[in-house]
């Protein structure tokens, strides 16, 4: 899978290379417990996407390594796709070389963010 055919809410199998870090901060989860997560931009030759890295994965991300993503999931965060780790997620150092292609980035392309459902 290639970064210009993500699409929100869908799984992703995809290698990519890290272009540039955010900064990092804490976070409450849902269940109380803190959390740390970066925001990272990352891509391929066709796209590039914004990937949240938390908690242990945080200080295996450095400018310019290449991971294959197994098992990644999209998300919408504020109208803005998000590239994350399923649960079952690994971030696989690689090797690749490749130029991304920062001009494509999905993450500023605004999308909708539909209700998630509930069943009863």
């Amino acid at each position: 899978m290639k970064v210009k055919d993500l699409a929100p809410r869908r799984r992703a199998d995809v290698v990519v290379k890290v272009v540039s870090l955010g900064e990092k901060r804490n976070v409450i989860g849902k269940d109380g417990s803190s959390h740390q997560v970066m925001d990272v931009l990352v891509g391929d030759e066709t796209g590039a996407i914004l990937m949240s890295v938390w908690d242990s994965n945080i200080p295996k991300v450095t400018q310019g390594k290449v991971f294959a993503i197994e098992d990644g999931f999209v998300s919408v965060h504020r109208g803005s796709m998000r590239l994350t780790l399923g649960r079952e997620g690994k971030l696989v150092e690689t090797q690749g070389s490749f130029e991304v292609n920062t001009q494509n980035n999905l993450s500023d392309k605004v999308v909708e963010d539909e209700p998630r459902r509930r069943f009863r």
